[in-house]
């Protein structure tokens, strides 16, 4: 119990607290423009995604770049759940990543004995696959898109964003994240010390999918409208682009890459012909002066995150 209620994880608390406190405020008294809230969550939906890909693509080392599929899944499963059949938004979230988290492990059981590019023409051909499906689905709306209610608030969101981080993070803590951490290291090696690298790869896989489709909740929750377009091969680009930024096998640098990233896009929204031209110059940049990412494998000193012996 030491751990938990050291002087770092109290403060660590705090400033989580504070920002929350400090936007909360900023919402309910309207002086917060509405683009602003809007940047905000989606900041936070990013955080969730490009940290549940780092656990597969940097942690385990695997490279998968159908991220925008389980995304998908999680959205138009809690779309339905809370729009057609109007059940509760907890239960449409939940629903909606364990959907995601299922797909993940029908997925990973055959895909994840491949390796390098081949996994990731898999994931790649998984994420297209969905996308067509729920562009022929009459009953989410097809190509036209689905409509519903706007429920996620900015709690909501900040809310889930941080249980997701947490729990990332502890599994990454755990025995189970450093079994993982070994198949990126060597493979060859992990086996031969008695790890189970093939199921540890698909853990990963279905955890980073569940988180995937947590996020693809909050992002058709908050929306008025989803469409099959959204969830195309180019925003798994964008959140594996986030993971490359911030730093691959860094959580933290997860973290950082999805607010940069966002805040980026925020600020070329005026000028979307130019947006994609100036993100892409910024990114090779970065990767002359920086190919490590922002954190490279860093981690900020997060001590509440951390569970008790780690």
């Amino acid at each position: 119990m030491r751990n938990w209620f050291s002087r770092k994880n109290i403060i660590s608390f705090l400033m989580i607290v504070l920002i929350y406190a400090v936007v909360q405020g900023l919402i309910v008294f309207e002086i917060m423009p509405p683009f602003y809230k809007l940047t905000l969550i989606l900041i936070c939906i990013y955080i969730i995604l490009s940290t549940s890909l780092n656990l597969i693509n940097g942690i385990t080392g695997q490279f998968s770049i159908g991220h925008a599929g389980f995304m998908a899944v999680g959205a138009y499963v809690s779309a339905m759940i809370t729009a057609l059949l109007h059940g509760p938004l907890i239960l449409g979230i939940l629903a909606g990543a364990t959907g995601a988290a299922l797909a993940g492990l029908l997925v990973g059981l055959p895909t994840l004995r491949l390796k390098g590019d081949y996994l990731a023409i898999a994931t790649l051909g998984f994420g297209e696959i969905v996308r067509i499906v729920f562009l022929n689905m009459e009953i989410v709306g097809g190509a036209a898109g689905f409509t519903l209610p706007s429920k996620i608030t900015w709690t909501w969101a900040f809310l889930l964003m941080v249980v997701s981080v947490v729990l990332i993070k502890n599994f990454v803590g755990s025995t189970h994240g450093r079994a993982c951490i070994s198949i990126r290291e060597n493979e060859i090696a992990a086996e031969s010390m008695g790890i189970n690298t093939t199921k540890y790869k698909v853990m990963a896989f279905t955890i980073g999918a569940f988180f995937a489709g947590l996020a693809g909740a909050i992002y058709a929750n908050y929306m008025y409208i989803i469409q099959p377009g959204t969830f195309s091969f180019l925003k798994s680009f964008d959140i594996l682009v986030m993971v490359v930024l911030g730093g691959l096998g860094s959580i933290s640098g997860g973290i950082v890459g999805a607010i940069v990233y966002t805040l980026i896009s925020a600020l070329l929204a005026g000028i979307p012909e130019w947006r994609l031209v100036i993100t892409a110059v910024f990114l090779v940049v970065m990767m002359i002066f920086r190919p490590t990412g922002i954190m490279g494998t860093k981690e900020f000193s997060l001590g509440f995150l951390r569970k008790k012996g780690d």
